[in-house]
């Protein structure tokens, strides 16, 4: 195999002649193989991003050579285009900070720039990975902007699968609107309440996900870039943090700003902790609705059996006939992970130390690893699940009418002790609520109709008045 000798403080290497990669990221490969998992496409697009604009406003402030800033913005359009993907090879648990990320990302730039300008991978005279492609920047805030940028490019998909969820939800709702069931407290016989009327409390639920998701990202909006190693700004031009925040802004769409302290955005992982707090909120409340999904399909002839989820794959390697809610299932497992990832989150972020957090590479997987597995799950959730979910009116109907909080209506007609020796001989004869009442003579046929009438018992008012 071809290689090429490449030398760093700490002595020399052979590295394979055909990689871009260089010496340090060599060192992380073989210093970490620890997961096999590499970073996130939109971690690397992020980083990128921050390389092409750090160029671009160098040679405007005059600190670096033309050629050099156009080959080096080059090589970074091309790997945002979707080349060398298969160049950024360190692990994701790596040496603090993530220095290993960003030099990958400073080498690969570097010797795909060196061959622009005509020269050999690995000659570093043309175009260098620390004094060039890294000129004017830290890991230490490289590394917190590309964290924000990648979370904010993911964010989006998130925002569609659960606004694609709360639709179908919605939908449903309006289609069972018309289905009298029991509500259920403690698991126990509740009020009448409408199936739609359920639906559309997950579809509220989800609602509000949304704009908890959407705010817990605008802090992310405020970068630290341009702090250098420990956010004083060492070794850059004054006027470098505010030129590539906006450059960034006008790069990715996002309406982005330079914080007003660079220490803060530089160590301070709080407005990750916040964000990852609202993945763990839509990881709660999916669980929620999974669970409930369960119970309320469970049977399908000894259990609740009130809905019926799609069929999508057989339930049981001995019981034939046998079908699961795997779906459900899945989200749950999901879900739990997301709330697990948060936990590593949490403990990450605290363990910063003065002006550096070195624990940042393995919050951002966290994060990036709860966007991805929310977005799959909860697509696949609705369009194998939700969409095609049923209600069994029979079933619901029979709880409606042999439920005892059904005698919570009669609370104003008879007064509470009455309803309540009515609800007991109910539980313990088997009989309706309303059977009872019939052959009490308590109520006129009339005075039965009205009350438990479907508007009446399930919306404000007395039912019946």
């Amino acid at each position: 195999m071809f290689t090429r000798v490449e030398k760093d403080s700490l002595g020399q290497n052979n590295i394979p002649g055909e990689v871009y990669y260089g010496i340090q990221t060599l060192r992380a490969v073989e210093n970490f193989p620890i997961s096999g998992i590499k970073a996130h496409p939109k971690f690397v697009w992020a980083t990128v991003m921050i390389k092409r604009a750090a160029a671009e406003v160098n040679f405007k402030l005059d600190l670096l050579e033309p050629k050099i800033a156009k080959a080096i913005m080059q090589a970074s359009d091309e790997i945002l285009s979707g080349k060398f993907q298969n160049q950024f090879v360190v692990d994701v648990f790596q040496a603090g900070a993530g220095t290993s990320h960003n030099m990958n990302t400073n080498e690969v730039i570097a010797n795909r720039a060196i061959e622009i300008l005509g020269g050999s991978k690995g000659d570093y005279s043309l175009v260098h990975p620390n004094d060039h492609v890294n000129m004017g920047q830290s890991t230490n805030d490289v590394f917190p902007t590309a964290m924000r940028l990648a979370c904010l490019a993911v964010v989006p998909e998130l925002l569609n699968a659960l606004i694609n969820l709360q639709k179908e939800l919605f939908l449903k709702a309006k289609q069972f609107d018309h289905i009298l069931t029991s509500a259920r407290t403690h698991l126990q016989d509740a009020v009448p309440i409408r199936l739609g009327q359920e639906f559309s409390a997950y579809a509220a639920a989800i609602s509000h996900l949304q704009n908890f998701l959407q705010s817990t990202s605008e802090p992310l909006k405020e970068l630290g870039i341009g702090g250098s190693a420990a956010g004083t700004g060492l070794n850059t031009h004054p006027e470098y943090p505010k030129k590539i925040v906006k450059l960034l802004s006008q790069k990715t769409g996002f309406d982005l700003k330079c914080s007003d302290n660079l220490f803060a955005a530089m160590n301070s992982m709080a407005p990750f902790v916040e964000f990852s707090g609202a993945l763990k909120a839509i990881a709660v409340e999916l669980i929620r609705i999974a669970n409930d999904f369960r119970l309320l399909s469970s049977g399908p002839k000894t259990g609740l059996a009130e809905i019926k989820l799609p069929a999508v794959q057989p339930g049981s390697s001995i019981m034939p006939g046998k079908v699961n809610p795997v779906m459900a299932e899945m989200l749950n497992m999901v879900a739990f992970q997301v709330i697990g990832n948060d936990t590593a989150v949490g403990l990450a972020s605290q363990a910063g130390q003065l002006q550096l957090n070195v624990m940042m590479p393995v919050i951002i997987f966290n994060l990036l690893w709860s966007l991805d597995i929310l977005i799959n799950a909860i697509n696949s959730f609705v369009d194998k699940c939700v969409i095609g979910l049923e209600a069994n009116e029979k079933n619901c109907h029979y709880y409606a009418d042999k439920s005892a909080g059904v005698g919570t209506v009669l609370n104003m007609y008879l007064g509470y002790e009455k309803a309540a020796e009515i609800v007991k001989e109910s539980i313990s004869s088997d009989k309706t609520i309303k059977e009872i009442i019939k052959e009490r003579g308590m109520l006129s046929k009339k005075e039965l109709e009205e009350i438990f009438a479907l508007d009446n018992l399930t919306t404000a008012g007395i039912p019946g008045k």
